[in-house]
This record gives structure tokens, C-alpha cells and sequence, in this order.
């Protein structure tokens, strides 16, 4: 363990480098905005959508008492969207789609000896290859956490509205109700280490692939597996942190 640390602290040390060429960077950086962000909003909208509309579901099923007034609908999809659901769940959701991306590429070019060429070419490869991957990341992400946030919200309403279990004027007066806005702040640090984490711990596990084609898929499915873990572990100690 204490290896894997010592190498993925030193890999991060040759990441953060300043880039020899800031055309290369912002080039590069481009490219993993639409590969690593515009291509999850799909992904992104289609979950948030049904979980917001199912938690709004749940929770007006779950209203028994005459003393809890249906507002209490709206009030609680917000919180659930802000606080977990889309910073922690849509990161858990990228881990496979991002985290995988990653770890596969780069580890075909370690495979294919692509970085070693780099490296024979005078460049920097863990400065080229993960450096724009984690930058696009940790600045798309809080993009994608909202966008998930408005829509998961927005999929609640309609489904109050659908069902007819919740008026459009309850749920609209509990969403706008007890709003506290350090909730989203919160969120956007909490998506921010995420990000950080799935970038970073992916392409570390490709940068040091070792083996053929089928430790590259091995390599894969460790990335979802380690990023998820510690997204998770992450989540409980920012929590503690922010909120208690």
C-alpha cells in the first residue's frame, strides 16, 4: 500500500509540472472537455430525471400524517439532489464511464509503447496524458452536478404533477423553503475531490499498466473499483468535515 502511495504521489508530482507548450495543453484540454464531459450529459440527464421524479414519488407516498404538509415533497428532492444524490451518485456514475475511459486509454499506450515513445521524444507523458484529463474534470464536473441538480428537480415536479400527488404550488413553495446556500457549495466541493479522484486514480492505473491487451480491461475494471471506493470513503470524511 504504502508503495502504491509513494508511486502515485510521485506520478502526481510529474503531472503537475508546468507544460512545456500551452497551445499543446489547451488543445488537449479541449478535447477531454467533449470526451470527458459533453458526452456524460446524456447519461447525466436520464438518471437525474427518474431520480428525482422517484424520489418526489417516495416521499409523497410516505406522508401518512395530516401534520406534515406536502411542501415537505419539494423540500426533501432538493436536499436529496444537493446533498447526495448528484455529487456523490452521478460521481459514483462517471467512475465507470469516465474512470474506465481513462484507464484504457492511457493504458493501451503504455501497452502499445506510445509513452515510451513520448518519452524518448522529450516530453513529459504524465504532464500530456492525465494533466488536461484531471484539469477538465475537476472544472466540467461541478457543470454536470448542477446540471443534474436542476433536472433531478425538475423531474420531481413532473412527476408530482403527472401523478397528481403533490400540486405544482406545494412543491414549488418546499423547494423554496429552509434553502441554505452553503448546501451547494458543499456539493460543488465534494464533486470537485470526486473528480479529482476519478481522473487521477484512473490514469495513474493505466500510466502503470504492466502486461499485455487483457490487463488493460483488468485495469479498467480497477479504476471503477478503486475511484468508486474512494469516492465513498471521501464522501464520509467531507460530510464530517462540512456538515457536522
Amino acid at each position: 500500500m504504502f508503495r502504491l502511495l509513494g508511486e502515485y504521489l510521485l506520478l502526481m508530482f510529474e503531472t503537475f509540472k508546468r507544460p512545456d507548450k500551452g497551445p499543446v495543453f489547451r488543445r488537449q484540454l479541449m478535447i477531454e472537455f467533449v470526451g470527458l464531459g459533453i458526452d456524460s450529459i446524456g447519461i447525466v440527464a436520464i438518471i437525474s430525471v427518474f431520480t428525482g421524479a422517484i424520489v418526489a414519488i417516495q416521499t409523497a407516498y410516505n406522508i401518512d400524517s395530516p401534520l406534515i404538509p406536502l411542501t415537505m415533497v419539494g423540500f426533501t428532492t432538493r436536499q436529496m439532489m444537493i446533498l447526495e444524490f448528484s455529487p456523490t451518485i452521478i460521481s459514483l456514475i462517471l467512475a465507470g464511464k469516465v474512470g474506465s475511459r481513462i484507464a484504457s486509454e492511457i493504458g493501451t499506450m503504455r501497452v502499445t509503447e506510445q509513452i515510451d515513445a513520448l518519452r524518448v521524444m522529450g516530453v513529459n507523458p504524465a504532464n500530456y496524458l492525465i494533466l488536461p484529463k484531471i484539469t477538465a474534470s475537476m472544472l466540467f464536473n461541478p457543470v454536470l452536478i448542477i446540471f443534474s441538480i436542476v433536472v433531478g428537480i425538475w423531474g420531481g415536479w413532473l412527476a408530482c404533477i403527472v401523478t397528481g400527488l403533490v400540486t405544482s404550488a406545494d412543491y414549488i413553495e418546499g423547494l423554496r423553503s429552509w434553502f441554505e446556500p452553503f448546501t451547494v457549495t458543499y456539493a460543488m466541493i465534494k464533486t470537485v475531490v470526486f473528480a479529482f479522484i476519478i481522473a487521477s486514480v484512473s490514469g495513474f492505473l493505466g500510466y502503470n499498466l504492466k502486461g499485455g491487451s487483457v490487463e488493460v480491461g483488468k485495469a479498467s475494471t480497477k479504476a471503477v473499483v478503486v475511484s468508486s471506493i474512494l469516492i465513498i470513503f471521501f464522501d464520509l470524511i467531507l460530510t464530517q468535515l462540512l456538515l457536522v
